[in-house]
C-alpha cells in the first residue's frame, strides 16, 4: 500500500469517531495561545484541524507574502534581521508604489538547512500582505510575491527570544513528534518555518512558532 493510502486510513481511523476532543487533551491545549499580537494587527486566518501531543495541525487559508531572495548564511537569526530590514523598508514605502503598508504578522523565516553544523543554510524571510493590498501588491526591487494556496501545517509553539540553537531543537521536537503520529506520512521535507509574532521590544507574551508543511490530500480532510 502507497504512502499515501496508509496516510488516509490512518487519517480516517484516527478523526471519525472523534468529532470533539477528549478532555485530557483538551487540557493540552491550554499550551497553545493565541498571539496577543494578532489582536493588535492583521495575520493570516487558519482553522484547527486536530491537537496532537505537542502540536497543532492547522489548515491556513488562501494567503498573499511578500519574500526576500533566498538569504544564505549559518544564523537564523542574523538572516532573519537581514530580510526583516528589507521588508520594512517595503512596508514603509520603499516600493513602486511608494506606498505604506501596515505592519502585519507573524514574520516568517522558511529554513532549508544545510548539510552541515558549519555551512551556510538558505533562508527566506516574508511579511504577509494586508488583505486590502492583496488584490494589488506594490513591486520592490530584491523581493518578490508568494501566494499560497489553502496550506496545511504542524505547527509547535515555543516562547521566549529566538536563538540560533534554540530553533534547531524545536524544529527536532516536531519532526520527532510527527513521525510517531498520523501525520508522519505527508512530512518528507527537511524545510521549515519559523513563525515569530512580537516586536524586538516585547519582552512578555512572546510568542514563536515553528511550521513543518505537509502534503496532504484537501478532499479527505474535509470528507471528515
Amino acid at each position: 500500500m502507497s504512502a499515501f493510502h496508509l496516510f488516509k486510513l490512518s487519517l480516517l481511523l484516527s478523526l471519525l469517531p472523534n468529532s470533539i476532543i477528549p478532555n485530557s487533551q483538551k487540557s493540552r491545549r491550554e499550551v497553545y495561545v493565541f498571539p496577543p499580537t494578532c489582536r493588535r494587527i492583521e495575520c493570516p486566518t487558519y482553522s484547527l484541524i486536530q491537537l496532537g501531543e505537542d502540536y497543532e495541525i492547522r489548515r491556513y487559508n488562501s494567503t498573499l507574502w511578500i519574500s526576500t531572495s533566498p538569504i544564505q548564511d549559518i544564523s537564523l537569526v542574523d538572516a532573519t534581521r537581514n530580510g526583516f530590514l528589507q521588508l520594512f523598508d517595503y512596508i514603509q514605502g520603499k516600493n513602486e508604489y511608494e506606498e505604506h503598508i501596515e505592519m502585519t504578522g507573524p514574520v516568517i523565516t522558511r529554513v532549508s538547512p544545510s548539510d552541515g553544523p558549519f555551512c551556510e543554510s538558505s533562508f527566506v524571510v516574508s511579511f504577509y500582505v494586508p488583505k486590502i493590498n492583496q488584490g494589488n501588491p506594490p513591486p520592490a526591487e530584491g523581493l518578490h510575491v508568494q501566494k499560497w494556496g489553502p496550506k496545511y501545517v504542524a505547527v509547535r509553539q515555543f516562547s521566549g527570544f529566538v536563538s540560533d540553537d534554540e530553533v534547531g531543537k524545536e524544529a527536532a521536537a516536531l519532526g520527532a513528534s510527527l513521525a510517531g503520529s498520523i501525520w508522519s506520512a505527508a512530512n518528507d521535507n527537511t524545510a521549515y518555518t519559523v513563525a515569530q509574532y512580537n516586536s524586538p521590544f516585547e519582552f512578555k507574551d512572546r510568542v514563536n512558532e515553528i511550521w513543518m508543511a505537509l502534503d496532504v490530500d484537501e478532499e479527505v480532510v474535509i470528507a471528515l
